[in-house]
């Protein structure tokens, strides 16, 4: 059978009440992924708390992005309501990010219920960059966090000071995973770093997303 991935997206585009005024998803972030798993043959699902337009953060368009994203930023115009979903017909689960997730995903009560069903039931959650936003919330079937004690790497303080948005965000990514007791794991700034937890996967920032997409489907691989 087809294996099938479900991508859920923020709907976060930055807010005149936020420091963080225009953000979004990361294009590479979800591009170079979703292109991997549509290659492999995947049925694809993307998603968001709202539905409809997952904004593209502007800072990450560029006339050197590959022609075949173009189609990608069509997909993000028009995502599918995740209460229309039905999470548990899914093989992996993957977050992209961007710093759009950190205002939403990281408080989104059914983001919670779909991470932590993925995880109790052993199927795959993968996240980049803020995408481990969305897992923070997420606790195991003993109410502890299901992040404790796994290795796991986001966009780290370092390169959120770089872009200079550390006191744009509600929180720093990195402390808080530290917090939940995972044991993170980051490389040098802008290096291509995935973490691999049994079938928790996450990267450190948009250089590690293709990665991160190969390492989703060496899992599904063996399923």
């Amino acid at each position: 059978m087809t294996k099938k991935v479900l991508i859920i997206t923020t709907n976060f585009s930055g807010s005149e009440n936020d420091t963080m005024q225009e953000t979004g998803v990361w294009l590479e972030e979800f591009a170079a992924p979703y292109l991997v798993f549509e290659a492999t043959g995947y049925e694809i699902t993307t998603a968001s708390p709202l539905g409809g337009l997952s904004p593209v953060d502007e800072n990450s368009m560029s006339c050197s992005n590959p022609e075949e994203w173009d189609k990608c930023i069509k997909i993000l115009r028009n995502t599918t309501p995740l209460s229309e979903i039905n999470y548990k017909e899914y093989d992996a689960l993957f977050i992209p990010g961007g710093h759009g997730p950190m205002f939403d995903l990281a408080n989104d009560v059914l983001v919670q219920e779909i991470v932590e069903y993925f995880y109790n039931n052993d199927k795959i959650i993968s996240a980049v960059c803020h995408g481990p936003a969305g897992l923070v919330l997420a606790k195991d079937k003993n109410g502890i966090s299901i992040l404790k004690d796994k290795k796991v790497t986001c966009f780290t303080n370092k390169e959120e000071k770089i872009v200079k948005h550390e006191e744009d965000v509600p929180f720093l990514l990195e402390t808080r995973l530290r917090e939940l007791g995972a044991l993170f794991e980051d490389s040098a700034s802008w290096a291509e770093h995935v973490c691999v937890d049994e079938k928790l996967v996450t990267g450190q920032n948009p250089q590690s997303a293709l990665l991160l997409a190969e390492e989703v489907v060496k899992l599904l691989s063996e399923k």
